[in-house]
């Protein structure tokens, strides 16, 4: 019999933390009253971009990931149509990431990443509803409604995110380098 050991690092620990973290937020923000389906106001996405700011894009998709299956599991929604609908959209926000991130931070800060991460989540839960789940049916009738959302969501959210990258940049330094050491 063979035994595998795993040892952590603290890159590991560190995804686990924020991973953890992000579930917290998905599953409060699961207990919240939505006036539409599918809208919510995603503030697992703040950890998403401070994450991605602090610490990479890899880094990002790994605590994205973990959080949508990890998440969806708890909830009891692994592997139904919501947790595709989550995942497509957490594939396409990472995706819109991923494009922006090459572009000058001048113009492309946490607030309009977070606005255009909103808008690329939105618009592909839309297409997968439109083409998988609801064929046929016009779907994109709620676009204006979706989009003023995700608007307010990604503007909030990319706010909330600037603050905390700007006035807390030594305590999450701070953590890191902690980490590291341990």
């Amino acid at each position: 019999m063979t035994v595998l050991t795993i040892k952590p690092t603290a890159e590991d620990h560190r995804i686990a933390y924020l991973a953890a973290l992000a579930i917290a937020l998905m599953l409060m923000e699961a207990a919240l009253p939505s006036p539409l389906p599918g809208v919510k106001p995603g503030l697992a996405n703040i950890v998403t971009l401070l994450v991605l700011k602090q610490y990479g894009l890899r880094t990002a998709i790994w605590v994205a990931g973990l959080r949508v299956v990890a998440g969806s599991i708890l909830l009891g929604s692994f592997l139904t149509p919501g947790f595709m609908l989550s995942l497509g959209g957490a594939a396409a926000s990472l995706a819109a990431l991923w494009l922006l991130q090459h572009l000058p931070e001048r113009y492309f800060g946490a607030v309009s990443l977070s606005v255009s991460a909103a808008f690329a989540h939105i618009s592909a839960q839309l297409l997968i509803v439109s083409v998988w789940l609801m064929p046929g049916v016009n779907v994109f009738y709620l676009s204006p409604a979706f989009a003023a959302a995700a608007w307010v969501f990604g503007l909030s959210n990319g706010l909330i995110a600037a603050y905390l990258l700007h006035n807390h940049q030594d305590n999450l330094q701070g953590n890191s380098q902690h980490e590291s050491a341990a």
